[in-house]
């Protein structure tokens, strides 16, 4: 496949770059910033552009097979996230090319709370996390709302970062996904499996997942 991926340089994105480049797949790695491009294998093509920018999102699309977007606003801009799913839909819409958007757990349901949002649950929502939830979720519902209905949606478990790659974990449409001990997690390295299973064989399009132990 031919795969763009926006936020290349994040630690998602890397990970999910890695990812494709094992499976064989042509990566074109975008990044916001010339000066990060050295953390890119020198196998992708690099790009530098704004993924809010939707003649970028045209540009770096076209002809392409998939679009992944795993940007990450910084922080006290989280709303962005709107603008930027906003900005994929609109021009993914233009080239006909699918989208997989790296997301949050917010627009998900805690197992046995009668369908409580994640968002609402402090136990995997404390309040310093709240802001960047309620961006995640109104990310996720902008795409619901959207014409451009080309997309899915990939959740993390309510915490994610350095792991190993195992290639064992759950996946849901709906719930959080929580192990024996009470824990939500999921590795990178599980993560970028995952989603570039979902990129080889789409089974949620036009909808939400996640993954975790």
């Amino acid at each position: 496949m031919r795969i763009t991926v926006f936020g290349a340089t994040g630690n998602i994105g890397q990970v999910v770059v890695a990812e494709a480049l094992k499976r064989g797949h042509h990566v074109t790695a975008v990044t916001r910033s010339a000066a990060k491009a050295a953390l890119l294998p020198a196998t992708v093509d690099v790009e530098v552009a704004d993924v809010s920018n939707i003649s970028d999102v045209i540009r770096l699309s076209q002809g392409q097979d998939l679009v992944i977007s795993a940007t990450r606003p910084s922080e006290g801009q989280e709303k962005q996230l709107v603008g930027i799913a906003d900005a994929l839909l609109e021009g993914l819409d233009e080239t006909r090319t699918r989208l997989l958007l790296v997301g949050g757990a917010a627009c998900l349901t805690v197992p046995d709370t009668n369908g409580q949002l994640v968002l609402d649950d402090e136990a995997f929502v404390p309040p310093a996390w709240k802001s960047i939830a309620q961006a995640c979720y109104e990310q996720f519902q902008h795409c619901v709302s959207h014409r451009n209905q080309n997309w899915t949606y990939m959740s993390p478990s309510a915490l994610i970062g350095p792991g190993v790659r195992t290639g064992q974990f759950r996946i849901s449409d709906r719930e959080l996904l929580i192990d024996k001990q009470g824990k939500s997690h999921i590795s990178w390295q599980d993560f970028a499996i995952a989603l570039l299973d979902e990129a080889q064989s789409p089974q949620f399009l036009g909808g939400k997942f996640t993954v975790g132990y």
